[in-house]
């Protein structure tokens, strides 16, 4: 069990201290404001404190010394930093701060190396990766890699495999080599057996050794169909759009930029240079037709409205875009917004929760993602020398419907486990796990009362950041 501090209640705060809750933790959340923290309060059995968190004597008062973690997401870039520096001069043994200023992108490493600041997240930055690593690619919406890039995590639409769709696993052996660790059907997450039959729709996760994984993808029908895109609408220029333009930019992609704000449209000319920067209203039709809408190859929906970016999504697939996609900041909007056919929601919060996690799970953990808007996890584990798991053949380990052991990585050698296969002490292991199966996780590999999060950290201790592609 960890001691862990929030600072800001929030969307952020108020979802960090719920999966973090999850995972057997003390939180204790501070905010300024009252109405937040009885949000939390009335919704999360969690410890709340109204006071100003730069407050010495409110981080004080908390006890540094016995705090493994403060976490300052509050509005201010400013104050999440004094918090941090703060916390660690009190004693705390980590800390983590959101700065968001586009003005102090650059000065992130001078952050972390010299103000002693262990993590930095920055929603729309993660954001605008997220998207970019999407439209860049051809046909896949989450590319993964583990175990120092041996081990490959990719998503396949069945409408590259037609001749697949109504077979169930069991009768396919076009998989020998790598396996079908969870389908996306209808926004809901599956974890396939050899019964399971394959749908139109569905979307399948692959996992195994990376040449097998790529060697598979390449022979898809699709992929001749769906090249990277070359020209991207981005509707909103604040500040997710200002990465994910830059990014794509940088990449020789063609951008083109419609923001209402005359100011903010100044200030992208000038720091976008190769970016077509449009003053308008993007919901604008009239507009939209003007600027070319069908002849894009892409339109991402960044605005502050997540209702005008579902409508503006579902134009774009009506007019034949190749790629969609929509912010949402309601994460239960994520998985209803994929089953109307758009290609990707996303979701600063969750994203960024994601990576507050990835360098949590730091240690024993080499690599996490969080998949399908929270759904399910996909964890690489250093397997330690006393995990239940050990020698025991997979058939006979008691290992749940909702998690699966995709990969193991020994010795430097992938292989993809059968029910006789047995994980020994060292492995890399890489698990599927669905969110409601995390205890099972913890059975199989850290049965300590402490909790699956305390191992993990302790294992952390000193180490740094997890190594993350």
């Amino acid at each position: 069990m960890m001691e862990i501090v929030i600072v800001g209640a929030g969307k952020l705060g108020y979802k960090l201290a719920e999966t973090l809750l999850g995972q057997d933790n003390n939180i204790t959340v501070v905010d300024i404001e009252e109405g937040p923290l009885l949000k939390v309060a009335s919704r999360l059995d969690v410890l709340t404190v109204r006071g100003n968190g730069v407050q010495l004597q409110v981080l004080d008062g908390l006890d540094m010394t016995k705090t493994d973690l403060v976490v300052a997401v509050t509005s201010s870039d400013e104050t999440n930093v004094t918090i941090c520096l703060m916390a660690k001069r009190l004693g705390c043994n980590k800390v983590v701060a959101r700065v968001r200023n586009p003005d102090y992108v650059n000065q992130i490493d001078f952050f972390k190396e010299s103000l002693d600041i262990d993590f930095i997240t920055n929603p729309e930055l993660d954001t605008a990766f997220d998207i970019s690593r999407y439209i860049l690619r051809g046909y896949t919406a989450h590319m993964e890699s583990f175990a120092g890039g041996k081990v490959g995590l990719f998503d396949v639409p069945m409408q590259c495999l037609p001749a697949l769709i109504g077979k169930k696993l069991s009768e396919l052996d076009v998989f020998d080599q790598i396996l079908v660790a969870a389908i996306y059907r209808n926004g809901q997450v599956i974890v396939p057996s050899g019964q399971t039959k394959l749908e139109e729709n569905d979307v399948l996760y692959l996992i195994g050794q990376r040449e097998n994984v790529t060697s598979f993808t390449k022979g898809l029908s699709l992929i001749g169909e769906r090249q990277t895109a070359r020209k991207v609408m981005i509707i909103g220029g604040g500040r997710a759009g200002y990465y994910l333009a830059n990014r794509l930019l940088t990449n020789g992609l063609q951008v083109k930029v419609i923001e209402q704000n005359e100011e903010r449209c100044n200030y992208l000319a000038e720091n976008l240079k190769g970016a077509l920067i449009i003053w308008g209203d993007g919901t604008d039709l009239d507009l939209l037709q003007e600027e070319n809408l069908s002849g894009m190859d892409a339109l991402i929906s960044l605005t502050g409205n997540d209702e005008e970016n579902l409508m503006l999504a579902l134009l774009g697939k009506q007019q034949d875009v190749g790629k969609v996609v929509a912010k949402v900041s309601r994460s239960n909007f994520v998985p209803i917004i994929e089953k109307l056919g758009i290609d990707r929601a996303v979701n600063p919060v969750l994203i960024s929760a994601g990576e507050i996690a990835r360098f949590i799970q730091g240690g024993q953990i080499a690599s996490l993602s969080i998949l399908f808007g929270g759904q399910a996890e996909v964890v690489e584990i250093i397997v330690p020398q006393n995990a239940p798991i050990i020698g025991v053949e997979l058939i006979k380990a008691k290992i749940p419907s909702g998690l699966i052991v995709g990969a193991i990585v020994r010795n430097g050698k992938v292989f993809i486990p059968k029910g006789n296969s047995i994980i020994e002490a060292d492995d890399r292991v890489i698990v599927f796990c669905l969110q409601d199966e995390i205890a099972s996780l913890q059975r199989l590999f850290y049965p300590q009362k402490r909790g699956i999060w305390r191992e993990l950290w302790a294992g952390s201790k000193g180490s740094g950041k997890s190594s993350i592609d």
